[in-house]
């Protein structure tokens, strides 16, 4: 029984030190080549406010600009989700078939946050409603 407990704790503080050590903030100039041009491309005089490098199983950087706008990207510095949080999420940034579903279905709505699924991508709307699409731009399901 002692043996069990020993490794139970071990397991415990392990995994402890694991989670809180995995994410730490990282001077901007640490994000890959692809997550600047992406900023810059799409954020334009948006400075960053900070960059968080999820160092966990996965490597990842979250970044935050100076509007609140959250943007988070793999290791090599592609985009897998952004949240502008009250503002519209750059049109370019949405496929033409889920931008063109919501103008019919939900007209006057601006989609503030996507981020990029296995299946597609889910969006988010700003009345807080959350559509999902497959890869080809057909929607999966809403949920609210």
């Amino acid at each position: 029984m002692k043996t069990f407990t020993r490794i139970l704790a071990a397991i415990f503080l392990a995994a402890a030190a694991l989670i809180s050590c995995s994410d730490k903030l990282v001077p901007a100039d640490q994000l890959p080549a692809a997550a600047h041009s992406f900023i810059q491309q799409y954020f334009p005089g948006i400075p960053i406010s900070y960059v968080k490098k999820d160092a966990g199983l996965k490597t990842g950087f979250e970044v935050v600009l100076t509007d609140g706008t959250e943007i988070d990207f793999d290791g090599k510095g592609e985009w897998d989700s952004v949240d502008c949080r009250r503002s519209a999420v750059p049109e370019a940034l949405v496929p033409a078939a889920i931008a063109g579903y919501v103008q019919t279905n939900f007209p006057g709505q601006m989609i503030v946050k996507i981020d990029k699924e296995l299946y597609g991508y889910e969006i988010e709307l700003g009345s807080g409603l959350d559509l999902k699409f497959d890869s080809s731009g057909k929607l999966i399901r809403i949920d609210d």
